[in-house]
């Protein structure tokens, strides 16, 4: 654990020493603020709530969450020194989930930024803060879902351009699944439970529950499961990518 805390560290500190990271930051809380005052209506709706921030974040996230991790592997293979990483003792499992955590500390950083929003809302009405503090979880859990299939998919190609565009795609197709347009696909041919299946692969339906106060607990999973399956993805790769 202590390995992967270093790299953690390290990593985290090598996006604050390029400009990059604060333009990132500060096009993350304008953009999250254009969208909640501007499209969201914010004040024009009459309600103390955060729900146009947190309604548009997955549609954010597509763009802007591939961009932190297209960097993770892809810059590391193109200039070579992901062979050097692998030299040191270090295993895989701790390389990846350092790297990962980084972006996720990064990421949620920039998210954290937003919270002037959370004390206007309060300055201005009663909201219910438990229900924004659940969103705030939702949001991150999102964001690590995100973060962990860009980083697999970096670990594939040392072009970060690639790496970006796959990856925005991928996370589209999970968005994608619970929708009616795309069940209906299925709805003709497939048997009820591979529609479930397909119904409970988005994302956007168990964001939207943890938006709305429900913190259940199949919701947790399904992101951590997310994390879980494509870290292990990753790990995988790079071993490959390694013994190569």
């Amino acid at each position: 654990m202590s390995t992967t805390l270093a790299i953690c560290r390290r990593e985290v500190r090598a996006y604050f020493t390029t400009p990059l990271a604060y333009v990132f930051i500060v096009v993350f809380v304008a953009l999250n603020g254009a969208t909640a005052f501007y499209f969201g209506n914010l004040f024009d709706r009459g309600q103390a709530d955060l729900q146009p921030l947190f309604g548009f974040q997955p549609w954010l996230y597509l763009i802007l969450v591939p961009a932190v991790a297209m960097r993770l592997w892809a810059e590391e293979r193109k200039a070579g020194t992901l062979e050097m990483l692998m030299t040191l003792p270090v295993s895989t499992t701790e390389a990846v989930f350092g790297k990962f955590l980084a972006a996720w500390i990064f990421t949620g950083i920039a998210l954290a930024l937003t919270f002037p929003m959370w004390i206007t809302v309060n300055y201005l009405g009663n909201p219910d803060n438990g229900v924004i503090l659940a969103s705030y979880l939702g949001s991150l859990l999102m964001a690590g879902a995100y973060l962990s299939i860009g980083g697999f998919v970096s670990a594939l190609t040392r072009n970060q351009v690639i790496a970006f565009v796959i990856g925005a795609a991928v996370i589209f197709l999970f968005m994608m699944s619970g929708l009616e347009l795309v069940l209906s696909v299925f709805q003709g041919w497939a048997p009820g439970f591979v529609v479930g299946l397909v119904q409970s692969l988005s994302f956007l339906t168990h964001y939207d529950s943890i938006v709305q106060g429900v913190i259940d607990l199949r919701d947790l999973i399904f992101f951590l499961a997310i994390m879980t399956l494509f870290l292990f993805a990753n790990v995988v790769v790079v071993d490959l990518k390694r013994g190569s």
